[in-house]
């Protein structure tokens, strides 16, 4: 009898580990990736004169699947820099400060955002655990929980007592870490973050922002693939996926079929309209594809001359929401990093847009280069990190988690931990989904 045969769809980190997985079980697994490489919306490459993060770049200690990963294949890890100047624009106005008064300031607002956060996220990856009757929870959370989900992150903000310089601030901050408009995001995902993170700000920061690998993303998603005996086919799209109760037929971009035992698509929402699915998904999924996600942002690396440690904030709608310097290099130049809420607004390899946003706090300062990778408009992703838009916490990412047929999905969109911003949550998805197509062929 022949071993069960299983097409992973996507060889970012999801689809590497799902692969390892299933390898480690005897399966015979095969990867077809649309791209030319590994990697998925992780991508080191060399720019400007050193390795880059295009994509998905910090990850820490306190994100278990990631630093299980970073153990295995032995890598390290260093700190991005804190910086000495800080800048916020609000009111029309650049105020100036340290990084040390900039969070303090962001301090009583966020504590208001991240408010419920204990309640509402008793098991940080079990997301959904308090609208589970048999948790033990009341009528009165579950229709908070559900009501939190509505409207937008910095909805809280607007009464009380708050000033508009809290509201500018938290407006930046969430502009950059939902890479999406903060006034549709949804409030539970930032909540959620709280939980992931001892419901602390200053723990946010620095899972998200502060550490990264000393080799790049590159020592990771390169040693799980040389991991693999399974064959990994770039430039390999996938046009259709035929899937059934026992097994799946998988179609190639060049009209070849493949029949196998189950399908594992790790494809994010802003790409599955490039799959057409027979029979067609159920509605829950096709409309979280309609709506899409809310990351529609961008991530641009900008060098300037003379070395400079800033920090900027700006609030919607400026070119970009979050600036820092991250690299002194040996030519007198400093590289910083920016992430605005709209990819369109911002032409990542023109300096003139990258001088316009360093202009939004130091004219002074002048831009020698720029580069970036427009993910919304890559037709492989369609998508920054997956953050969810107003409502899509309770009634969005969950339907991808469970099928009736040989079909599955993996990827960070689905995750029940970090859905988006670190890999942490595509690496549990690789595993959690392996596992689940395990007992389907086992049964």
């Amino acid at each position: 009898m022949s071993n069960p045969h299983v097409v992973i769809v996507g060889a970012g980190f999801a689809g590497l580990v799902a692969a390892r997985e299933l390898q480690m079980a005897g399966v015979d697994v095969e990867i077809v990736e649309a791209r030319d490489r590994v990697g998925g919306r992780a991508w080191t490459e060399e720019r400007m004169g050193r390795p880059l993060e295009l994509g998905a770049t910090w990850v820490h200690w306190m994100q278990p699947h990631v630093w299980s990963e970073i153990t295995r294949y032995d890598q390290s890890i260093y700190p991005s820099p804190f910086c000495d100047d800080a800048y916020w624009i609000t009111g029309g106005r650049v105020e100036h400060g340290t990084e040390a008064d900039l969070d303090a300031a962001l301090a009583r607002p966020m504590a208001k955002i991240f408010e419920d956060s204990r309640e509402f996220f008793p098991y940080p990856y079990e997301p959904l655990h308090v609208l589970d009757e048999s948790s033990g929870s009341t009528p009165e959370l579950r229709e908070r929980f559900r009501a939190a989900d509505q409207g937008s992150v910095l909805d809280c903000l607007k009464g009380g007592d708050f000033t508009q310089e809290e509201r500018d601030l938290c407006d930046a901050y969430w502009s950059a870490a939902y890479i999406g408009d903060p006034h549709q995001g949804s409030p539970l995902m930032a909540k959620q973050w709280a939980a992931l993170s001892d419901h602390r700000l200053s723990l946010v920061d620095e899972q998200t922002l502060r550490f990264k690998l000393t080799h790049g993303m590159r020592g990771l998603y390169e040693n799980i693939a040389a991991d693999l005996r399974c064959p990994i086919r770039l430039n390999t799209p996938v046009t259709a996926v035929d899937h059934r109760s026992d097994g799946a037929t998988v179609t190639l971009g060049t009209g070849e079929k493949i029949s196998c035992d189950s399908v594992i698509v790790t494809v994010p929402v802003g790409a599955l309209p490039t799959i057409e699915f027979t029979p067609g998904l159920p509605s829950g999924m096709r409309t979280v594809i309609d709506q899409r996600w809310n990351s529609t942002g961008c991530k641009i690396w900008v060098k300037v001359k003379g070395h400079h440690s800033i920090l900027g904030y700006a609030p919607t709608p400026h070119k970009a929401a979050v600036f820092r310097s991250e690299f002194f290099m040996d030519d007198d130049t400093t590289i910083c990093v920016g992430f605005g809420s709209h990819h369109d607004a911002v032409d990542l390899t023109d300096p003139r847009d990258a001088q316009a946003i360093v202009d939004q706090w130091r004219p002074d300062l002048e831009v020698v280069d720029c580069t970036g990778h427009d993910w919304v408009a890559d037709r492989w992703s369609g998508q920054a990190w997956a953050t969810l838009r107003s409502g899509q916490f309770t009634n969005g990412w969950h339907h991808f988690r469970s099928t009736d047929s040989r079909l599955r999905f993996a990827g960070a969109d689905w995750a029940r931990g970090w859905r988006g911003v670190v890999v942490d949550g595509a690496i549990e998805t690789g595993l959690s989904t392996a596992r689940e197509v395990l007992r389907d062929i086992r049964a």
